[in-house]
């Protein structure tokens, strides 16, 4: 059964135990570029495969060419779906991101699929996104979100820091508070 997705993906994100080392060797080898990292991104609600949970990350988001690389290390000690995909340290990719129309109906859709959702969180109240199980049929994760004002303000925002980036000051903090 295919799922109603809508458009191509937007990010690859690896899991990481350092952010800025990943973005520096990523930048030093590939010419990614500039990465914006957020340090541990406060949650408003957070859910682990439907229970409450508690997952603190750090980010760094870079463009490479037509699509943004995040790189996320978990900040917490508590289980995610993060460590289930690399538990003891290991690191890779783990999900491609998709802008959906409707969160809550493009979840659905890979629930009815058997793809049910590892996380649920919310970064303000209404601002939700889900990491969605795939894992089984694609070795990774696919993660969904709503356009906003505020994500597609970040994505321009790397997109345009990429432009004509000359290499210097590859890693800048940015803030989602």
């Amino acid at each position: 059964m295919a799922i109603p997705i809508g458009g191509p993906a937007q990010q690859i994100a690896y899991f990481v135990p350092d952010v800025v080392e990943a973005a520096m060797q990523h930048s030093a080898i590939y010419g990614s570029g500039p990465y914006y990292v957020v340090r541990e991104i406060p949650l408003t609600t957070c859910l682990y495969y439907e229970e409450p949970a508690h997952f603190v990350h750090t980010s760094a988001y870079g463009q490479w060419g037509e699509v943004m690389i995040e790189f996320v290390q978990q900040d917490s000690a508590e289980r995610s779906c993060f460590t289930d995909l690399y538990p003891d340290g290991a690191q890779g990719m783990h999900h491609v991101a998709l802008i959906v129309d409707d969160l809550k109906s493009a979840m659905h859709g890979f629930e009815d699929a058997g793809h049910p959702a590892a996380l649920y969180a919310e970064v303000a109240p209404g601002q939700g996104f889900a990491m969605m199980d795939c894992v089984a049929e694609l070795g990774h994760f696919i993660e969904l979100y709503e356009p906003s004002e505020a994500l597609l303000g970040v994505y321009e925002l790397v997109r345009a820091s990429a432009q004509g980036w000359d290499g210097s000051d590859p890693i800048r903090d940015l803030s989602f508070s």
